[in-house]
């Protein structure tokens, strides 16, 4: 699809959008992965203009916010069964408007819209992403990528924050379920960890601290990872893990 073909096809979606949709009201999902030891982020580039965004949209009329953000998703990258939570709420002006520039005021999409960011967290290696009908790639990227690429609108700002907002909840709430395997060792889980907080911590406090919490299962199993080394792998109590997600860690 070359770039008329696209503006097109912008124009064709918002005739469409101003009878499916809220005016003025959007949520952005920040989906978090975790591979090789490093944080990454689900993103659409955009065949319109070839800019890298998040899998955002619009809410439908009958949409309660939470079902709307869970429908996007799948629809924009074919993203199901995702833990999600709010986090933030984006309101600068001509966040929106600047991106459609070429198009006059009467296009839906240039409307002022407020967007309602939230953070999931997802397995990376359980999801191959299928980028929908206005976008040309829908792929995961390291965050250590994303000042090499150009992200629309304010979706670098919206995803620092929802990194911000991870690292402020990794006190409060456990964190690895969604995006470690069944099985793990403890320096895996610490290492999702430092990627998490960008700074490297202690290996003995980390492993008391995270046993701490009752969250995790020894298995009677061992990761051969070379000679002489065979760390134990454990897996998480989900039954304790979800407790831990509404009440909160009191330990860590």
């Amino acid at each position: 699809m070359d770039y008329m073909d696209s503006k097109e096809q912008i124009l064709q979606k918002s005739a469409e959008a101003k009878e499916l949709y809220l005016p003025h009201i959007s949520v952005d999902p920040v989906v978090f992965g975790f591979d090789q030891n490093e944080l990454k982020v689900l993103l659409v580039r955009m065949k319109y203009k070839k800019q890298w965004l998040l899998p955002g949209g619009y809410v439908r009329r009958d949409d309660d916010l939470d079902e709307a953000v869970v429908r996007v998703l799948k629809d924009r990258a074919g993203v199901t069964d995702v833990f999600l939570e709010e986090f933030g709420v984006f309101g600068r002006k001509n966040r929106s408007q600047l991106y459609f520039d070429e198009f006059d005021e009467t296009l839906f999409q240039k409307q002022r819209f407020i967007s309602v960011g939230y953070y999931a967290l997802y397995n990376s290696s359980e999801i191959s992403p299928v980028a929908d009908d206005v976008s040309e790639a829908c792929e995961w990227v390291y965050l250590r990528q994303l000042p090499e690429i150009v992200l629309g609108m304010d979706h670098r700002e919206i995803i620092e924050k929802a990194l911000l907002t991870l690292r402020e909840k990794i006190s409060s709430k456990p964190i690895g379920y969604n995006l470690m395997p069944e099985k793990f060792t403890l320096p895996e889980l610490q290492k999702l960890y430092e990627a998490i907080l960008g700074k490297s911590l202690n290996r003995g406090n980390f492993y008391r601290k995270i046993k701490n919490l009752n969250v995790l299962i020894k298995l009677d199993e061992q990761k051969y990872v070379g000679a002489h080394r065979s760390p134990d792998l454990y897996s998480f109590d989900i039954e304790n893990y979800e407790k831990a997600l509404e009440d909160g860690l009191n330990n860590w």
